[in-house]
């Protein structure tokens, strides 16, 4: 149980702090998302511990001994000590209104400060200075017998319905209040594989997604972190999807997926459905793919799998009576970009994913044609410098494991072999990761012609011959280039 050996270890280091924090009248919980991975066995990444029974002079006073102290925010109770990684937080109460009041209640119980959480498997506490003081006895215990010998502070039945694999709201009028819960449960539905009950349902199908103080969409990067999540923490990030689709607000949050809905595709190539089902499947593929560079490995996934989501977005306007969807990959590029431009204004990453949904038939093209390395650093420049050939190779291998006539699931393992023949190819053609750089540069050419316009289309002549005629010494190149022009 790796989460248990996380914790315990946590508990160990931070000890003498819930001690002098004991010493003040006060007491150490760890709440939230942390007590839920800890029971899902999921790695614990996040330390929030929330102290009650001392003001918070006397918290500050208390950690200023072990470190410097960083004051997140005085009003919202938060503390940091600079060498740990830990939240140390008040609890608290949030007022409604225009402009709503953070009001820190140090006194308030445990029960109380767990309600105001959204969901009830957040909505749970450790009480670590019984953990401290149980650290023995605890360390030999394995699976249910450890988390039980916990006492988890369980107020409103978290431990049943993360059992039951259910996802309920702590209270009805709490959770309609912030409208980002409607998307952490949609992202909770993915990572966890967990059913909303049907209570949460009735409230996600009808609760107001504005800001609910300034009667405006939520700030995108909030929605946008809760995407990311989805496509990052789950095996399968389509339940989500499927599931704003079952409660009749896909169209409202994804219109351009919406029209994906039976939008028919040619069975001998699409067994699984509709276009809708196979950017599902698809993007369950990406979410999957076992070729991920695991030094990089969060920021190339969500690429890949954010393009997997828009790679086809062009079908529904590019098909016509017989299932044919010429040009689709053109056509789905500015409404791609217009489904992120709604979620982030990141522009590098908008632009990726569009190069790649723009390009993402093609290197089953030049595999299938046999085609000259050439083309493949043609390909390579026309990606740079957002996206990479390798990107665009593990789109293609999602793209083709997404058609499974017989499951919704994608296939597994499969189409491995080409694969890695593409990967072959641009490793080959040295443009795995970047286009092949310029050999002939300006200085080759100072005593023929003056930097400015005239030397700038020599430099693009150049490399474009490079490229053709796959030439590696700048010398040739120059003697080519010069023959050709003067």
């Amino acid at each position: 149980m790796q989460s248990k050996q996380t914790f315990l270890k946590i508990c160990r280091k931070l000890k003498p702090i819930f001690k002098e924090i004991e010493k003040c009248g006060g007491t150490s919980y760890m709440v939230g998302g942390s007590v839920r991975d800890l029971v899902l066995n999921q790695p614990i990444k996040d330390s929030d511990i929330e102290v009650h029974g001392i003001t918070h002079k006397k918290l500050e006073y208390a950690l200023k001994k072990f470190g410097t102290v960083i004051l997140v925010g005085k009003k919202f109770g938060v503390f940091r000590i600079k060498k740990f990684d830990v939240d140390w937080s008040l609890p608290r109460k949030d007022s409604k209104g225009r402009k709503p009041i953070v009001e820190i209640d140090p006194f308030m119980s445990i029960d109380i400060a767990c309600k105001r959480r959204d969901l009830t498997m957040n909505a749970m506490a450790i009480d670590l200075n019984f953990v401290c003081k149980n650290m023995i006895k605890l360390m030999s215990l394995k699976g249910s017998n450890f988390v039980n010998a916990l006492q988890i502070i369980d107020p409103y039945g978290g431990l049943k319905d993360i059992e039951k694999m259910r996802l309920r709201a702590v209270d009805k009028t709490l959770f309609i209040e912030d409208p980002l819960r409607f998307f952490r449960v949609m992202q909770f539905i993915g990572r966890f594989n967990m059913k909303p009950d049907a209570s949460l349902n009735k409230i996600c199908k009808t609760m107001a997604l504005l800001d609910s103080e300034l009667c405006q969409p939520l700030a995108r990067e909030r929605v946008f972190e809760e995407i990311k999540k989805l496509f990052l923490k789950s095996q399968q990030p389509s339940i989500g999807i499927r599931w704003l689709l079952k409660i009749n607000r896909l169209k409202e949050i994804f219109p351009e997926i919406y029209d994906m809905v039976g939008i028919k595709q040619n069975p001998k190539y699409h067994p699984e459905g509709d276009v809708f089902e196979h950017t599902m499947q698809v993007l369950d593929a990406a979410a999957n793919i076992e070729f991920y560079d695991k030094k990089n490995i969060e920021n190339e996934k969500f690429l890949v799998t954010m393009a997997s989501f828009c790679h086809d977005l062009g079908k529904p306007k590019a098909t016509d009576a017989k299932l044919h969807a010429m040009g689709h990959e053109r056509m789905g590029v500015p409404v791609c970009n217009s489904l992120l431009k709604r979620l982030t204004n990141q522009k590098t990453f908008i632009v990726a994913v569009k190069k790649l949904v723009e390009y993402h038939r093609v290197p089953a093209a030049l595999l299938n044609d046999g085609a000259e390395l050439n083309a493949y650093k043609r390909l390579a420049l026309k990606l740079a410098p957002e996206a990479t050939l390798r990107h665009l190779g593990l789109l293609t291998l999602a793209d083709m494991r997404g058609r499974n006539g017989k499951s919704t699931t994608p296939f597994k393992k499969k189409f491995v072999g080409f694969f890695l023949q593409f990967i072959n190819k641009i490793k080959s053609a040295k443009v795995e990761y970047k286009p092949e750089p310029p050999i002939l540069l300006g200085r080759h050419l100072i005593d023929h012609v003056k930097p400015g316009p005239e030397m700038g289309k020599l430099l693009k002549l150049a490399y474009t011959i490079q490229i053709e005629k796959e030439i590696s010494d700048w010398q040739e190149l120059k003697r080519r280039v010069l023959n050709t022009t003067f």
